[in-house]
C-alpha cells in the first residue's frame, strides 16, 4: 500500500501555468492588428476611404492605451534604428513636399503601421508572435475564399466596392471590380483584396508560416495541413507572375540556409557562401537573358505588363529632384491634382511606382533610398544570422536549430524580390513585417531568452522540440 511521506524526493505536482484572460484578450488584439495590416485594400474596398482611415485610427489610439498601460519590456537603445530614420525622413519631407496633404494623409498609415508593429514585438514573444501571424493568415485565406464563394453562388457576377453591381452598361476595366467571379470559371481570383498579387502573396506567406508551424510541432498539425491546401489553391489561382518567382526565390533561400545549417567548422560555410553567390549570378542572369521566355510562361510580357511606361515616367520625374525627392506619398493619393490622372493604366490613375526603389527615390530622393536601403540590409543581416546560427548563450554549443527562425529571412526575401515590381513592402503588412522582425530580433535575438521572452504562459502546449534541453550526463 502506497504511503505519502513526509520527505518526497521531489517537489509535488502543481497545475500547467496557463495564460490570463487579459493575455488572451491581448493577444486576439495582436491578431487583429495583423489581420488589419494584412487587409489593406481590403478596408477600402469594403467600408471606403473613410472607414479605412477610422480603422487605422481606432486601432493605432487602443494600441497606444494599451503600450503605456501594460509597459512591456523594451531595450531602447536597441530598435531598428534605420527604418525609424528612413520614417524620420518621411515626416521630415513635409516641409519641402510638393503634395502636402498626401504626404500627411500617408504619413498617418506609416506611423501608424511603425508603432503598431513594434507593439506587437514588445508583448508577444517569439512563439507567440508565429502563432499570431498564422491565425491573422488564417482570416484572411478563409475571408477570402468565402467571399469568392459568396459572390459566385449568391451575388453571381462581378462587384464593384462598396458592395455595388456594375450597371449592364458598365465600360470600366475589370482592374476596377472587386471580384470578377472568377471562381469556377477559371479565372484569375482576387479574394477580399480586389486584386490578385495581393491575394497571391499573403497566400504564399501563409504557405511558409504554416509549413514552419507544422515543423515546429504545433498542435493540430492536421488542421494546419488543410490551410496549407487552402493557400496552395489560392496561390495557384491568383497566377501572380511575380508571386511565382517570390516563391523560386524563397525555394533557394531556405535550401541555402539549411545547407548552412550542416556547416560544423567555422570554414565550412565559405564553399556554401561561393556556391549561392555562383548559383544566384547565374540564376539572375539566365532569367535576365530568357525573360521574353519565362514571363511568357507566366503570362506576361517582359516588362511586366507594362511597368516600363511607369518607370519611364517615374525617372524623368525622379531627375528633377533627385536629392531630397518631391515628399512623401506611399501610396499615392488619386485625388490629389499631383497624381490624378499623371500616370493612367486601363483608365484608372495609377497609385504606386510598381517599383520599391524607384517609389522612394521620387518621393525621398537619393538620401531616403540610402536610408530604406540601409534599413533592409540591417534587417536582411540579422535575420539572416537569426536562421543560420545556432542558439547558444554558454558553453553548450550543440543545441537544435528552432524552425521559427527561417521565417524572417524568408519573409525578407518575399519582399526584396516583390520590391522589384510593387510598391507593396513600403506599406501595410510589408512595411509591418520589415519593422515587427527587425524589431523583435534586436530585443530577443534567441527564441526563448532574454528579458523579452522571459515569460510563462500557454506555450508550452505548442510542443516545440526547439524549446527543450537536451538531456545531458553530468
Amino acid at each position: 500500500m502506497a504511503v505519502h511521506s513526509r520527505h518526497p524526493v521531489s517537489a509535488p505536482p502543481t497545475a500547467p501555468a496557463r495564460e490570463t484572460t487579459g493575455h488572451l484578450l491581448l493577444r486576439a488584439w495582436c491578431v487583429f492588428i495583423i489581420a488589419a495590416s494584412m487587409a489593406g485594400t481590403s478596408w477600402l474596398m469594403a467600408f471606403g476611404s473613410t472607414g479605412a482611415a477610422i480603422v487605422v485610427v481606432a486601432t493605432g489610439v487602443v494600441s497606444a492605451i494599451l503600450w503605456v498601460s501594460l509597459r512591456p519590456r523594451v531595450q531602447w537603445r536597441r530598435l531598428p534604428w534605420f527604418a525609424l530614420a528612413y520614417v524620420a525622413w518621411a515626416v521630415a519631407s513635409m516641409l519641402w513636399s510638393s503634395w502636402l496633404g498626401a504626404t500627411e494623409l500617408t504619413l498617418l498609415l506609416l506611423v501608424s503601421t511603425t508603432l503598431q508593429a513594434m507593439f506587437v514585438g514588445a508583448v508577444l514573444t517569439w512563439r507567440e508572435i508565429l502563432r499570431a501571424v498564422a491565425a491573422a493568415l488564417k482570416w484572411m485565406l478563409g475571408l477570402s475564399i468565402v467571399f469568392e464563394l459568396w459572390v459566385a453562388l449568391i451575388w453571381r457576377g462581378d462587384i464593384l466596392p462598396g458592395f455595388a453591381r456594375p450597371d449592364p452598361d458598365y465600360a470600366g476595366h475589370a482592374i476596377t471590380l472587386w471580384s470578377r467571379d472568377n471562381l469556377f470559371n477559371g479565372g484569375r481570383l482576387q479574394g477580399i483584396f480586389g486584386n490578385a498579387n495581393p491575394l497571391a502573396y499573403i497566400a504564399l506567406l501563409a504557405i511558409i508560416v504554416f509549413i514552419v508551424r507544422i515543423a515546429s510541432g504545433a498542435p493540430r498539425r492536421f488542421l494546419l495541413g488543410l490551410w496549407t491546401a487552402l493557400a496552395l489553391f489560392l496561390f495557384w489561382r491568383a497566377a501572380s507572375a511575380t508571386a511565382f518567382l517570390c516563391a523560386v526565390a524563397v525555394a533557394v533561400v531556405l535550401v541555402t540556409i539549411l545547407l548552412m545549417r550542416t556547416a560544423r567548422r567555422p570554414g565550412e560555410r565559405t564553399r556554401f557562401y561561393i556556391m549561392y553567390v555562383a548559383v544566384a549570378g547565374i540564376g539572375g542572369a539566365a532569367v535576365w537573358l530568357t525573360r521574353d521566355t519565362v514571363f511568357g510562361l507566366l503570362g506576361r510580357s517582359s516588362d511586366l505588363t507594362g511597368r516600363q511606361r511607369i518607370w519611364d515616367a517615374v525617372g524623368e520625374r525622379i531627375a528633377e529632384r533627385p536629392v531630397i525627392g518631391w515628399g512623401y506619398s506611399t501610396p499615392w493619393v488619386p485625388s490629389d491634382p499631383a497624381f490624378d490622372g499623371w500616370i493612367v493604366d486601363h483608365g484608372v490613375s495609377v497609385m504606386q511606382a510598381h517599383n520599391m526603389w524607384l517609389d522612394v527615390a521620387l518621393q525621398l530622393g537619393y538620401i531616403g533610398v540610402a536610408l530604406i536601403g540601409l534599413a533592409l540590409l540591417a534587417f536582411i543581416w540579422r535575420s539572416w544570422f537569426f536562421a543560420v546560427d545556432r542558439p547558444r548563450w554558454d558553453l553548450v554549443a550543440d543545441r537544435p536549430y528552432s524552425a521559427l527562425t527561417l521565417v524572417p529571412s524568408l519573409v525578407a526575401t518575399i519582399l526584396l524580390v516583390q520590391g522589384l515590381a510593387e510598391s507593396a513592402p513600403l506599406l501595410n503588412w510589408g512595411w509591418f513585417l520589415i519593422i515587427l522582425f527587425a524589431f523583435k530580433i534586436k530585443q530577443a535575438p534567441l527564441v526563448g531568452r532574454g528579458p523579452a521572452e522571459q515569460r510563462l504562459d500557454a506555450e508550452q502546449g505548442d510542443g516545440l522540440p526547439d524549446q527543450r534541453e537536451p538531456v545531458r550526463s553530468p
